[in-house]
């Protein structure tokens, strides 16, 4: 089967300026040689932290971005070379309130872009119809969206990119800022997408949303894919070890690389919580380190102390901080 989205060691270096008084041009490489493939109607998640990559990658995918270097196709088109013709056949959603009239209606901003996006004017109603029905906003698509809440905006986004029917769909952390209870009904909708035939591309920092939605992930961490693989993949990297949470009141970088050294450590990472940080270690199966880790703590203010299973969210934690060598799964 054809790849419908590929992305062949795609590179994208930015100049900027640095220094306060004296400044200089430096090369910033915001993604550095990603690769994946997106079959036909999966739901595909891009997962990593803010400044991992993510977004960088999508544009250039939808031919915002040109690639320094690398190549990337959807529909078996370049980006680059056919970019007018991808840009007829996918639609973009961005998370955020940005890219809707706010004093007009819900239905007068679908009717716009509708116009914009050069749908049938005989097929526009009809449309606009399947749309709201899609995302749940029928029935409200009369009321000024200066009045919708977050969530319903970014349901409003999705309708908005889906107009032009597109077979590809990319949604960049669509579900950034909205609460709970809109987020979920927002996952709903994504979820929709796959079962009304759409490939989508899902770009996220919440692991629990990649892990509902998708039926693949891609984490990225510094610009490079770390693991690739199911949910169940992911979820397999943590299934057994230990887990222990130690707070602390000010930690030295040093230390932190000292605790690393610990045999059976495989992952460290420092957590803001409320009035103290949290030094969070995982272990491997059969290790007790936490002797070892408070021995090597010794001189730092701690607080309380904890030992615990692995969860999901471990192994995301373990992948963008440690960044171990990429998994295919």
């Amino acid at each position: 089967m054809t790849a419908v989205v590929e992305a062949i060691d795609l590179h994208r270096t930015y100049r900027t300026t640095t220094g306060t008084f004296r400044r200089r041009s430096i090369d910033v490489e915001a993604v550095r040689g990603v690769s994946f493939e997106i079959e036909e109607g999966e739901l595909f998640g891009l997962l990593g932290p803010n400044g991992a990559g993510k977004t960088t990658t999508i544009k250039m995918l939808i031919t915002l971005l040109i690639p320094t270097a690398g190549h990337a196709r959807v529909l078996g088109h370049d980006v680059v070379d056919d970019a007018h013709w991808v840009r007829e056949r996918i639609g973009y959603v961005f998370g955020g309130d940005r890219g809707l009239y706010e004093r007009l209606s819900a239905l007068d901003n679908l009717r716009y872009f509708a116009e914009l996006y050069g749908v049938d004017p005989k097929r526009q109603r009809a449309r606009i119809d399947e749309l709201l029905e899609l995302v749940g906003l029928e029935g409200r698509e009369k009321e000024r969206v200066e009045g919708y809440s977050r969530g319903m905006r970014q349901r409003l986004h999705i309708a908005r990119g889906l107009l032009h029917d597109p077979p590809v769909l990319f949604l960049d952390e669509p579900t950034i800022g909205v609460d709970p209870v809109g987020a979920r009904e927002l996952r709903q909708t994504i979820a929709g997408l796959k079962d009304a035939g759409k490939t989508v591309l899902l770009t996220t920092h919440y692991m629990f949303e990649a892990d509902s939605l998708c039926d693949r992930i891609a984490v990225v961490a510094k610009g490079r894919i770390v693991a690739e693989g199911t949910p169940r993949d992911l979820k397999g990297s943590v299934s057994e070890g230990v887990v222990v949470e130690i707070e602390v009141y000010g930690i030295e970088d040093s230390t932190v690389e000292l605790l690393r050294t610990i045999e059976g450590v495989n992952s460290v990472a420092v957590e803001d919580r409320d009035q103290a940080q949290v030094v969070v270690v995982q272990a491997d199966v059969g290790r007790e380190p936490t002797h070892d880790v408070l021995a090597r703590l010794d001189g730092v203010s701690l607080g309380r102390v904890t030992t615990r299973e692995p969860t999901l969210e471990d192994a995301y934690v373990a992948l963008v901080t440690e960044q171990p060598v990429a998994v295919d799964g």
